[in-house]
């Protein structure tokens, strides 16, 4: 590959978006077994595509249509690549209504206004709040209670959660004992907002990750189990608003870890196997805004700015 043409594929690459560069060469590639032969047409055979070098480049679809032809060992996404699923919480007014039901009196679908009576009109804020420090020498979870700078992470965390001036309009929370602490201590800076409990956000293993790490490594069953109960949370608490909903809704979850970010990853259709790609600090806020056309926006992500450096812990 001449230096020109490296130069113009990684030009294209930096204008479509971002990419990763590895161990390109831009050097001419020497023919395998001596000089290629000529055609019978006459012009030269093309040489063999040389071997992937250690990296990939990755080209978004659109970058790479406008570009010189790439190397064989160019990796893109299988399909289309950014490809958005409209209907990904199943709520999209489209799939709610039933296209073969007529109009008794005209006999016509009137689809618009049918249609109209689906659409959600406002907007949900979602802010996960992973629990903060507990204890980690208990062996039930009634012992996992939090430790002294836990709660002062809590307090922090529930004195950054009322400075922000929004009516939040319920705390949904683990049932777990750090989980529980966690809210009883956030709920105190924000009277009046009611408090549920559920086992669906309970700490587990909600996919195998990947890649895998060598210091975390449950059982099958664990990600069986687990899995589905985490992801049977995601699904009944991450959603856009419902049609009746008429004015934006604010509402906390405090949960764990593991919980927040495979929510994360579903909610921005990621691979949900990338979850333990990210870290989380305790007591920190991640916010996620559901928009009333599906579109999911990632705010902030394990934010703990508000935090004294002395008092972040992740554990």
């Amino acid at each position: 590959m001449s230096f020109r043409r490296a130069l113009a594929l990684a030009a294209c690459g930096l204008a479509g978006g971002s990419v990763l560069f590895s161990a390109v060469a831009v050097g001419k590639q020497p023919a395998r077994g001596g000089d290629a032969e000529p055609r019978p047409g006459g012009s030269a055979a093309v040489p063999p595509a040389p071997a992937a070098p250690p990296g990939l480049l990755l080209l978004p679809p659109a970058a790479a249509a406008s570009c010189p032809p790439a190397p064989g060992w160019i990796e893109r996404p299988a399909g289309t690549g950014g490809y958005w699923d409209s209907n990904w919480d199943r709520r999209e007014p489209l799939a709610l209504i039933n296209l073969k039901k007529k109009n008794e009196e005209t006999g016509e679908e009137e689809l618009a206004s049918r249609l109209d009576h689906c659409k959600a009109k406002a907007t949900r804020h979602i802010f996960l709040i992973r629990h903060s420090q507990y204890n980690l020498d208990g062996r039930a979870d009634k012992d996992r209670t939090l430790t002294p700078l836990g709660r002062e992470q809590a307090e922090l965390t529930g004195h950054r959660l009322a400075s922000l001036g929004l009516k939040f309009d319920q705390i949904i929370h683990s049932s777990m004992t750090r989980a529980t602490e966690t809210t009883e201590i956030i709920s105190k800076h924000l009277p009046g907002v009611k408090k549920i409990s559920t086992d669906l956000l309970r700490e587990g293993a909600p996919i195998e990750p990947d890649p895998p790490v060598s210091h975390w490594k449950p059982e099958a069953v664990q990600y069986y189990e687990d899995g589905a109960r985490i992801e049977a949370a995601f699904r009944n608490f991450i959603h856009r608003a419902d049609a009746k909903q008429e004015e934006d809704s604010y509402e906390i979850f405090v949960c764990h870890a593991n919980v927040i970010r495979y929510i994360v990853c579903r909610a921005l259709q990621f691979p949900p196997e990338g979850w333990l790609r990210m870290s989380l600090n305790n007591g920190s806020i991640t916010h996620l805004v559901i928009r009333p056309n599906g579109r999911v926006a990632l705010r902030t992500l394990g934010d703990t700015g508000f935090m004294p450096p002395d008092k972040i812990t992740r554990t």
